[in-house]
């Protein structure tokens, strides 16, 4: 499943100039991209993704053709306005090519803890098969 880059952002502090002038433009958003482990069964492909922060509302796991992307935005547990603060909170942002031997419309999402957990089916025709053999 190899991965596909993210853009790289214009300036140095993320912020970006509009071309023939000096003049700044707003911050735009930084991503971070989240770790993953991959793993392999024998029916499916399992992606770990570590998320810290991000709630379910702020995620979002969607397949677009052969693209797999991840995007989440983490925030504060704690309401209210912060004294001191040595976090920065950043969002999430990764994306993988996916084969057609996945069964795109069969993947399944879980977070937990922080922990991102997908299932990526196997479609009928990339599952392992085995081959009686018969003696004549």
């Amino acid at each position: 499943m190899p991965e596909k880059t993210v853009p790289a952002m214009n300036g140095s502090n993320g912020s970006q100039t509009n071309g023939s002038s000096s003049e700044m433009t707003r911050a735009a958003e930084r991503y971070a991209p989240p770790p993953v482990d991959i793993y392999e069964t024998q029916n499916s492909l399992v992606l770990l993704a570590d998320m810290p922060g991000v709630p379910k509302e702020n995620l979002e796991v969607r397949v677009d053709q052969d693209t797999l992307t991840i995007q989440g935005k983490a925030q504060h547990l704690v309401k209210g306005e912060p004294i001191y603060r040595e976090i920065e909170l950043t969002g999430f942002f990764r994306q993988f090519e996916i084969s057609e031997d996945i069964a795109t419309d069969k993947i399944n999402a879980e977070l937990k803890y922080g922990v991102l957990s997908l299932n990526l089916p196997k479609s009928e025709k990339a599952k392992p098969k085995k081959i009686d053999v018969k003696v004549s």
